[in-house]
């Protein structure tokens, strides 16, 4: 029954996230979820703030948070706007910088919920190409683009770019909003946000889901110029004045707060990373470098949808993207060394049954 839908929502392509399926029990390294859980302080704060004040409105500019990402990276309130995970954020973003643009830039391979937001907010975009290592090359983005997006480090690829080259396209388009979008920066990347107090077309955003383990909290932010909050902030309050609701700002401040768990946490994730990933070349495999809690692998001889099969029928989730130029990869979420010890294990059993 479509009859009701309107020519925008019939002709959308919605993003499509990592399965979930429910028939059993899986191993899930295909969304890359933080596999530790919150920290004992975010939760006990959590649990503290479970009383008859639910009955109450929140406060709408979640000021606790900001304070405490104020604190965290050394910069003003005024330069901070929260949202409901980086993904309404980024909507938002698009909402506020991108629309009625002529056209917007983003790599070809990357995260896509992009063109989805260029899609149901009718904004006109093209892509610019990864080189031949599947890195960002910040020379193919079109000199006559009127905003940029991207990754970093990028995802699929998880793939770092250096933010040397960031401030040289800050440089080279001072007149246009250029969005850096750091969902997994905190994983041996180096992040863009002292370049927001040099530089008022710059807007990073990030998210607690990752590196903070409160994916199923919600809570996302983006830094930038005060200008650009202000815009983000008109928008905002044209959909919903109390985005966050009690329990994620008080969470989300006690993530921020609690350095020492989250440090350990993305320190032996990347651990891991680099133990797989030297563990998957010894196989053989093509794996790209990644400062992400992901890999992003591929092999000369194994097609990448069948070991995505064969290994869902043991049990563990990976993503394959059935998209050109990276459907023989698959991306595979970083868990604790235990889990990726199972995984290596029934790669290798596939390999060896379904390979030889």
């Amino acid at each position: 029954m479509n009859k009701y839908w309107s020519k925008l929502v019939k002709a959308l392509n919605p993003y499509e996230p990592g399965e979930q399926p429910q028939d059993q029990q899986y191993l899930k390294l295909n969304t890359n979820e933080n596999p530790f859980p919150p920290s004992n302080i975010v939760i006990a704060k959590i649990k503290e703030n479970v009383t008859e004040s639910l009955r109450l409105y929140p406060d709408p500019d979640a000021n606790k948070l900001k304070t405490a990402l104020a604190d965290y990276y050394n910069i003003n309130c005024d330069y901070i706007f929260l949202g409901n995970g980086s993904d309404e954020v980024l909507a938002f973003s698009f909402l506020s910088f991108f629309k009625n643009k002529s056209s917007i830039s983003f790599p070809d391979i990357t995260y896509s919920f992009y063109p989805v937001y260029c899609d149901i907010f009718e904004i006109e975009s093209e892509t610019f190409s990864l080189n031949d290592q599947l890195e960002i090359d910040t020379k193919n983005i079109s000199s006559k683009t009127e905003g940029i997006i991207f990754p970093n480090p990028n995802a699929p690829t998880g793939i770092f770019l250096d933010t040397r080259e960031i401030e040289k396209l800050l440089v080279r388009f001072p007149d246009i909003v250029v969005i850096v979008d750091e969902a997994y920066i905190d994983f041996g990347g180096k992040t863009s946000i002292p370049l927001t107090q040099k530089y008022d077309n710059l807007l990073v955003i990030q998210t607690l889901s990752k590196s903070r383990s409160l994916a199923g909290l919600r809570v996302g932010f983006a830094i930038g110029h005060p200008n650009l909050i202000q815009a983000l902030n008109r928008v905002k309050n044209s959909f919903n004045s109390y985005p966050l609701d009690m329990l994620a700002i008080e969470g989300g401040a006690a993530a921020i707060q609690d350095k020492k768990y989250f440090t350990y946490c993305c320190n032996d994730i990347i651990e891991s990373r680099e133990w797989v990933r030297n563990k998957l070349i010894s196989m053989s495999f093509n794996v790209l470098p990644s400062k992400a809690n992901f890999l992003f692998v591929s092999h000369s001889l194994y097609d990448a949808s069948k070991l995505y099969i064969e290994l869902k029928k043991k049990g563990i989730l990976v993503r394959h993207f059935n998209k050109p130029n990276i459907n023989h990869y698959l991306r595979i979420s970083i868990g604790k060394k235990e889990d990726m010890e199972l995984f290596l294990k029934a790669l290798r059993s596939i390999i060896e049954v379904y390979f030889v």
